[in-house]
């Protein structure tokens, strides 16, 4: 018998996507969180088409038909992914102190939120986690002997944390542009490639020329030496891979739709807070070989103009 009450307050962001929205309201309907922030952002100028579905996806989210607090922060404009999720979060952590993040096309199996509830519980007041993360993109990782294990990667579709981790969050990355920055991620990532690949990331997000939100949120993770929990089995499934997607357009890739599975409790609790550097292999690894061969040339060629005069600061 499942006796599981979830308190944890929930935030949900979303904007123009009724199909993937509907689900995923559906699974957090059926979790009955005693308090829903939902995050929207607005249409965009010039997308007529864009009216219709915001009005749509804002009228599923309403459908509260369980004991709960509602919030809205509902944009009247198009702010895009960086600002309206960043300044969305701003306004979550604003209002309470934990919460668990969705987005309107991470579909939770429904033993996320208990598994989130109980580490966000657990790791409350330990400084050296900053994230619970239900995404683990290999499927399963040493499933059979953990519950879950740390990381220096954190997925976000789906997804907690605390006001005291989100304080630290900086969309702008002003430090990033600083040497002791730099060199500090690049010892927790260990150097060499690691820390390569991720610095053409966060340059491109520091000046601006993403529209996103998430680098940022990884830079102060790993400037603060935070660890993420990872769920030994992926939790979360990213059903949004369309043309209709902001970023994840592509739906031929691995990552598109992955399986999820229920975490099995009780959990069995780590004694040892460590960064489990297989894991991280894996999912780098992972990652670069779903990267397309025209980016690995340009990321080469990014190596090569960006970092090599920072030999001085010992980071190749």
């Amino acid at each position: 018998m499942n006796t599981f009450t979830l308190t944890t307050p929930v935030a949900l962001l979303v904007f123009n996507r009724p199909e993937t929205t509907a689900r995923v309201f559906a699974a957090i309907r059926e979790a009955k969180p005693p308090q829903l922030l939902v995050v929207a952002d607005g249409p965009r100028s010039g997308r007529p088409d864009d009216v219709q579905k915001c009005a749509e996806v804002r009228r599923i989210v309403e459908q509260v038909d369980w004991p709960c607090t509602v919030l809205q922060d509902y944009a009247d404009v198009n702010f895009g992914c960086k600002m309206r999720v960043s300044s969305g979060l701003d306004w979550v952590f604003s209002k309470v102190e934990e919460a668990i993040i969705l987005e309107d096309d991470c579909l939770p199996d429904p033993t996320f939120f208990r598994f989130c509830q109980e580490m966000l519980a657990l790791y409350r007041h330990d400084e050296r986690i900053m994230m619970i993360s239900g995404t683990n993109l290999l499927g399963e990782w040493k499933s059979t002997v953990q519950s879950y294990h740390f990381s220096n990667n954190g997925g976000i579709w789906g997804w907690a944390s605390w006001h005291r981790a989100w304080q630290y969050y900086d969309v702008n990355m002003s430090l990033w542009w600083e040497p002791a920055s730099r060199l500090k991620v690049s010892d927790v990532l260990g150097g060499g490639s690691r820390f390569r690949r991720r610095a053409i990331e966060f340059d491109r997000a520091a000046a601006g020329k993403v529209d996103t939100w998430d680098y940022q949120w990884s830079f102060v993770q790993l400037l603060r030496s935070g660890l993420t929990v990872v769920s030994a089995v992926n939790l979360v499934s990213n059903i949004g891979f369309n043309v209709d997607a902001t970023h994840t357009v592509n739906p031929r890739t691995v990552y598109a739709g992955l399986p999820t599975f229920p975490c099995r409790f009780p959990l069995n609790i780590n004694l040892l807070a460590a960064v489990d550097h297989d894991y991280d292999a894996a999912v780098l690894k992972l990652a670069q070989s779903e990267r397309p061969l025209l980016l690995k040339i340009a990321d080469f060629f990014r190596q090569i103009r960006g970092y090599l005069p920072l030999r001085k600061y010992r980071l190749l």
